[in-house]
């Protein structure tokens, strides 16, 4: 038996319907997760509760995973040092000397958006918190400083190799059926996809442009409108504005230099860049052909060493050795005391536990969708790979249908995570199957996985973007001193717009598998919507 056939879908379908109703994840992982172990043990719920917990237990046991996992921990360590040592107050105090102008102010807070991408949570209130005294100096409405700060969370996350998020992916790709016949690297994988996010990268350039031509549309016109009518920042009709966010804890900010905030950044990006070649090098040393690191370099171009290498180690290596460089670096600069440090890494890895247990589940839900009956697992991928290819089903609706679905999964949720754990396993071996049906090899069957998979990606977002009840979204409010109501409100009709041009660009680059031609139409549409929307929505 290769499969349980349709009993396989039990557990996404209960997945995503429990994440409907209960609006948590965890939960709803875990019961879906339960449902495919009860089937598998055919109805004994003790077997099924020893199988589980037997999964759970083999998804930490494995190498890529443990170091996934830890890097995660110890990147919210990372964060929690730097939010304690005042140095996001020092960088806001120097940029205040610099930016007097609405438009200055809001590029500023879009950069520090983008600059700050190594975890979401820590973005919004981060730069909340450095660049709102700069934009209420400026009379900038608090709702389109939340859009700003909510756009350059999740869309920038997702795009940046070296955050937790992507390092996500990469493990949930790499466990996903069908990923073993793409002959390349989850790395490689993931870089070569960056260009198929339609949605992610359309929000940024949304961002950028609705700043420097000023075309708001919307509730978000009224609200700006209402600021530079009244000198209120926030409408009080959508109800009290947060109270402030100290980032920084007790310690004393004036010692903090704009470099203290940057450092780690720079660190971690380069220390990064270094280990991925360094790590291919040093697994490739077999001890007879190949001795040295040097010899090692020299057996390989630096591309072959960027795409072969292992993320899983570059990147725990590098969170390593940034968080002892920043741990020295802030110490000798008298930023905070020992204690006060490892106060702010313990904080910083309690922030990461909702996250590491929504990501063990995913391995553990893979686990069970992806494995044979043989192995433990329901054989789900392979029954709906063949189901599908066996039906004709048409391979350009897979982008489309992926976008939506898990649009309308991670919106109502609140959460992308989850919704790559359910949705990635599930779509990359329809995609590779009907690649495959269709007679694709090498860059077609590439582009087919690539752009499924990044319309899962660009699905996740916009719900984490979006959703009234997404922790990014909330944070963002927080973060801007926005009621959240207003934020949410304004918000969305500019979400929407890009969503809906990200999934016409989705359906255009079903049809020719091709970056170019959705990226063709996304940005079409989004000028068509850009010179259109504030002329219907503003009369």
């Amino acid at each position: 038996m290769t499969s349980f056939g349709i009993w396989g879908l039990i557990p996404p379908v209960l997945t995503i319907t429990l994440a409907f109703i209960t609006k948590d994840v965890m939960v709803s992982l875990f019961l879906g997760i339960f449902s495919g172990a009860l089937i598998v043990a055919g109805g004994n719920p003790l077997v099924a509760i020893i199988n589980l917990t037997d999964m759970v237990a083999g998804s930490l046991n494995d190498g890529w995973n443990i170091r996934i996992f830890l890097f995660c921990a110890l990147l919210g360590g990372l964060v929690g040092m730097l939010s304690k040592t005042g140095s996001a107050h020092a960088f806001g105090r120097w940029a205040a000397d610099k930016l007097h102008t609405q438009k200055t102010s809001l590029l500023m807070t879009w950069f520090c958006g983008l600059l700050i991408f190594i975890d979401d949570y820590f973005n919004s209130l981060a730069v909340g918190t450095v660049m709102r005294p700069i934009t209420d100096k400026n009379k900038v409405s608090r709702a389109q400083l939340a859009y700003i700060l909510d756009s350059t969370a999740a869309p920038v996350c997702i795009l940046v190799p070296i955050s937790s998020w992507v390092i996500t992916v990469m493990s949930i790709v790499k466990g996903s059926e069908g990923f073993d016949a793409l002959g390349v690297s989850e790395f490689s994988f993931f870089i070569r996809s960056v260009p198929y996010n339609l949605y992610a990268l359309l929000t940024i350039i949304m961002v950028l442009v609705i700043i420097l031509s000023g075309r708001n549309f919307g509730p978000m016109a009224k609200s700006i409108a209402y600021a530079q009518e009244t000198g209120n920042l926030y409408n009080e009709k959508y109800g009290p504005a947060p109270g402030e966010i100290d980032i920084d804890g007790d310690v004393n900010a004036d010692k903090a230099k704009p470099l203290d905030m940057l450092f780690p950044i720079i660190v971690l990006i380069v220390s990064a860049v270094i280990l991925f070649p360094v790590t291919t090098y040093l697994s490739s040393i077999d001890g007879e052909t190949i001795t040295s690191v040097g010899a090692a370099a020299a057996s390989m171009s630096l591309g072959d060493a960027f795409n072969n290498t292992d993320a899983s180690m570059a990147l725990f290596y590098a969170v390593i050795f940034t968080l002892v460089i920043t741990y020295i670096y802030y110490t000798v600069r008298k930023l905070f005391t020992i204690k006060e440090a490892s106060g702010a890494i313990t904080d910083g890895i309690k922030s990461m536990v909702p996250a590491l247990i929504i990501l063990t589940m995913a391995w553990t839900i893979g686990t069970v969708i992806k494995n044979s009956p043989a192995d433990g697992g329901l054989g789900l991928a392979a029954y709906l790979s063949d189901a599908v290819v066996g039906g004709g089903f048409p391979i350009a609706l897979v982008p489309v249908i992926a976008f939506a679905l898990s649009a309308l999964i991670s919106f109502s949720t609140g959460t992308s995570w989850g919704t790559f754990a359910i949705m990635i396993p599930i779509v990359m071996p329809i995609a590779v199957g009907l690649a495959q049906a269709k007679g694709l090899a090498d860059a077609g069957l590439l582009n087919a996985a690539m752009i499924s998979v990044s319309a899962v990606l660009g699905g996740s977002v916009f719900g984490d973007h979006a959703s009234p009840i997404s922790d990014t979204t909330i944070l963002s409010s927080t973060g801007a001193g926005c009621p959240h109501l207003e934020h949410v409100a304004t918000q969305m009709p500019y979400a929407i717009t890009t969503a809906v041009c990200a999934l016409v660009g989705f359906f255009v680059g079903g049809i020719f598998l091709n970056v170019l031609a959705a990226w063709i139409v996304t940005l079409a549409c989004f000028a068509a919507a850009m010179v259109f929307l504030p002329k219907i929505l503003n009369n």
